[in-house]
């Protein structure tokens, strides 16, 4: 057994020796050899920048309203004696809708008329016939004193000339002066009473009268409003929508009893997000969406709130019907489309194809003629549903790449793939968007 162990020992450990070997000898040829990586090529889709009318659209929800409307509630509590209405009638403004029960108040106003027709005879009285006859005999009492006067000064100068001469006694000269004295007197308070009569008592007479009469026409005035309340009236031209009670049952002040709506122009508040309702300007043109309603109708917009509701953070934004509309009523509720711009010829992509990157700034990936991506800072304009306008940064002659475009490095070599027929008609500018390209 011993010769043959020997041998065939000897055979394994060559052949080990030689398996070694052969593994150095790879390793050292593959140490020495250096193979080049591939260029990554990446897939993508591409579409032309176009060119054509572009619209911002700004949408929302709201409510049917009617432009003008009114609640009509009476004045007075009062049982309802008659209307002359239905819902559904078409009223005048100014027109007669109900009347209230006014028997009192008819009474009431008929005495304050009486009562106002006696103090305004009393005052013709006053003013025509009592104060120019007082007037009067103040005037000729003032003149009879000033003749008293004036004789008196004559028969005072005669007897002091008389009295110079030597001619009569002292006594007579005094007796003479102090009745000068008493017509003067008599003259002065004649003349002070007539200024006085003129000045004061023809105003204060004037104010008693006139007093008097005021007070009674204000009176009847104000009965004859009091009986005006029972008579309900429109107080605008429209349908009356709402008449809660009936012929026989009271009415309470301040409770509405009919409701009025002006639905010839009908308005739809809907509440705006800030950054949407900032574009809009009045005048706007726009289209109210009615469900059930294939054709929209067209609308303006009239009212976009100076103000930011506080509670939900919107504004406010009223869209106008600019004619009737049969299918439009108060009440329901409509979506709203505006075009708050627009720009013709104006340069779109798809807005998904606008990106941004960490300073904000926006750009698109364009592909090159030899198949390149090439990052293109852009401008954007309007902002479409589905495609936004760029003002500046591509030309009408640039392929955008518009599917792999995301976060691809610049000058990355790509591989430009047709798209598929889905993919095609989404991107096809026949299909629904804001932008769409104009016609040759």
């Amino acid at each position: 057994m011993m010769p043959c162990q020997t041998p065939c020992r000897n055979r394994v450990l060559s052949f080990l020796g030689c398996a070694f070997l052969f593994a150095g000898s790879s390793l050292i040829v593959g140490c020495g050899t250096s193979e080049k990586e591939p260029t990554p090529v990446v897939s993508v889709q591409v579409e032309p920048v176009q060119k054509g009318l572009i619209e911002q659209i700004v949408t929302g929800e709201g409510v049917v309203f009617p432009l003008q409307q009114s609640v009509v509630t009476p004045k007075i509590t009062s049982t309802i004696k008659k209307f002359l209405v239905q819902r559904g009638s078409h009223v005048k403004k100014g027109q007669l809708l109900a009347i209230l029960e006014n028997a009192d108040l008819s009474a009431a106003a008929q005495q304050s008329k009486g009562e106002f027709e006696q103090a305004e005879a009393g005052y013709t009285t006053t003013t025509s016939a009592g104060l120019p006859q007082e007037v009067q005999k103040a005037e000729l009492d003032a003149a009879a004193a000033k003749a008293a006067f004036d004789a008196q000064q004559k028969v005072f100068d005669s007897r002091k000339e008389l009295f110079d001469q030597g001619a009569i006694p002292r006594r007579d000269l005094d007796s003479a002066e102090v009745a000068l004295a008493q017509a003067r007197t008599q003259s002065e308070v004649a003349q002070r009473q007539l200024a006085d009569l003129r000045r004061i008592g023809h105003s204060q007479s004037l104010k008693s009268a006139e007093g008097q009469l005021t007070a009674a026409k204000g009176k009847f005035l104000g009965a004859s409003a009091l009986l005006s309340y029972s008579e309900i009236r429109s107080p605008i031209d429209g349908v009356v929508t709402d008449r809660p009670q009936y012929e026989g049952e009271l009415a309470t002040a301040n409770q509405p009893l009919l409701t009025v709506m002006d639905i010839s122009s009908l308005v739809v508040k809907s509440h705006i997000a800030q950054s949407d309702a900032v574009q809009l300007k009045l005048g706007n043109p726009a289209e109210i969406l009615v469900p059930g309603l294939e054709t929209p109708i067209s609308a303006k917009v009239t009212l976009v709130s100076p103000a930011l509701d506080p509670g939900s953070t919107t504004i406010e934004v009223w869209v106008q019907s600019l004619k009737a509309n049969a299918a439009l009523k108060p009440g329901m509720t409509a979506q709203i489309s505006v075009n708050a711009r627009s720009a013709k010829d104006a340069l779109t992509v798809p807005a998904t194809a606008v990106f941004k990157n960490d300073d904000g700034a926006e750009y698109v990936v364009a592909a090159t003629a030899d198949n390149h991506a090439a990052i293109k800072p852009v401008q954007i304009g309007i902002r479409g549903k589905d495609r936004v306008q760029i003002t500046s940064g591509v030309s009408a002659s640039d392929k955008i790449i518009i599917s792999g475009g995301y976060a691809l490095p610049d000058k990355t070599q790509i591989k430009i793939e047709t798209p598929q027929p889905a993919d095609a008609e989404k991107a096809s500018p026949d299909s629904k968007s804001s932008s769409a390209p104009e016609k040759d």
